[in-house]
């Protein structure tokens, strides 16, 4: 076990790991290499390994997590939060130790700290931030080159909420693997969002036997050890259609994003909000006024098109994305990439249903075009392939295009749009 620093070294190393983290930063921005989101927490870091939990001390903290729907929850909870009280987040979607770091060194005068968390770096923000409450959307397979099983996944969840038993744990009661992280928690809010996508929820993640679908409620066919019944909680929120019921009696959504699933993000959300004791009417009100998520979501006129723009990064996230989609659209481009950031085993094309496009134009487009071109003769639907999403947009028929896109095609083709535009 290494020796503990004095205190007065300890505040001049982390003194050091702020200003090399700001010069960092301010490089990488002055370059145009990128916002500096990244770098700045890699360099604080490096210089200050322990700078996380400094930066955290003494102000509540909440995190997000779940394979879909981070960033939208957290923008959502961050916007209810600052009703009440200022806010250091990370709105860039930057949600590894390093991003962790740069939103905490941005955000040194905010009173509370909300934060959308990887996985897999859950564990690791828990010890250092020691979170008053951790929101848990769903999980399912995701990126199995880098994220692994997700029944490993659900297990490492597990023993990290039971890492800080103080902890409120506000989770999703429809999904049974987040049920199973929560199922011993002793402060948890089941909260009924939903679940679209059951297709890694057909066994109990802790007795192996089959999990039962009855109706809303689901169980699994063999009893716990220690003779319980792993089955759906009751919950004390749930969604149905645009009402909330809650503990305080019905609210009604009226949000800017669509789909069901941000009707599930935005219950979760109003719920941790209400933990730090602010007013339902109000976060109902934050909730509802949040328009767009890094560009996710939001409509670019470009030429004669009316591009709307929706991410997915994973078969349950495209399958919610798909059912977003506008039947009545000019036009569908469909972009798929498969750079380590997306995971590059794009095998999970075949898990994600196409079959029902039949009525629109759609064009297969990105680095992995073909991949996806396969997919969709086989899903028998009629498509061209264009490599360049820009190009695949102009394409279209003029009017509004919906564009579907993984996390780097997604990316660049923003940049590219606003490119395109501004010139």
């Amino acid at each position: 076990m290494k020796p503990r620093l004095p205190d007065s070294l300890r505040r001049l190393r982390t003194r050091a790991a702020m200003t090399a983290a700001y010069l960092a930063t301010t490089a990488s921005r002055i370059t145009g290499r990128g916002s500096g989101g990244m770098i700045g927490g890699l360099v604080a870091n490096a210089v200050d390994p322990e700078i996380m939990a400094t930066l955290a001390a003494d102000r509540p903290v909440a995190l997000v997590t779940g394979t879909n729907g981070k960033s939208t929850t957290t923008r959502m909870l961050a916007a209810a939060m600052r009703r009440q009280f200022t806010i250091a987040t990370n709105e860039g979607g930057d949600n590894m130790d390093a991003g962790i770091i740069s939103a905490l060194l941005a955000g040194r005068e905010a009173s509370h700290v909300v934060l959308e968390v990887d996985e897999l770096h859950v564990p690791a923000a828990i010890t250092h931030l020691q979170p008053s409450c951790l929101v848990l959307l769903n999980l399912s397979r995701d990126q199995l080159d880098r994220v692994g099983e997700i029944n490993k996944i659900e297990r490492v969840l597990r023993d990290a909420v039971r890492s800080n038993p103080d902890m409120i744990v506000v989770a999703n009661c429809d999904d049974v693997l987040v049920t199973s992280i929560a199922f011993d928690a002793p402060n948890v809010i089941w909260v009924a969002a939903g679940s679209g996508w059951q297709g890694d929820a057909v066994s109990c993640p802790r007795t192996e036997s089959r999990i039962v679908y009855e109706g809303n409620h689901w169980r699994a066919t063999r009893e716990l050890l220690d003779g319980r019944t792993f089955e759906r909680p009751t919950p004390t929120w749930a969604v149905d259609g645009d009402t909330v019921h809650t503990p305080e009696g019905d609210v009604v959504l009226d949000l800017n994003l669509p789909g069901q699933a941000n009707r599930g993000n935005a219950a979760q959300a109003i719920c941790a909000a209400t933990v730090y004791g602010v007013p339902l009417a109000e976060a109902v009100d934050a909730v509802n006024s949040v328009d767009n998520v890094a560009g996710r979501y939001s409509t670019i006129t470009y030429g004669d098109h009316e591009v709307h723009l929706l991410l997915a990064k994973n078969p349950a996230g495209w399958q919610e994305a798909l059912a977003m989609v506008d039947r009545t659209a000019d036009g569908l481009v469909i972009a798929v990439n498969g750079q380590v950031a997306d995971g590059e085993d794009l095998s999970w094309l075949w898990d994600v249903r196409f079959e029902d496009f039949e009525q629109l134009s759609v064009k297969a487009s990105g680095e992995r075009g073909t991949d996806l071109a396969v997919r969709l003769t086989y899903a028998n639907i009629d498509h061209d392939l264009h490599r360049d999403p820009l190009a695949a947009i102009r394409a279209c028929p003029p009017g509004r295009v919906e564009v579907l896109a993984n996390y780097t095609a997604f990316r660049d083709l923003k940049r590219a749009l606003e490119k395109e535009i501004n010139n």
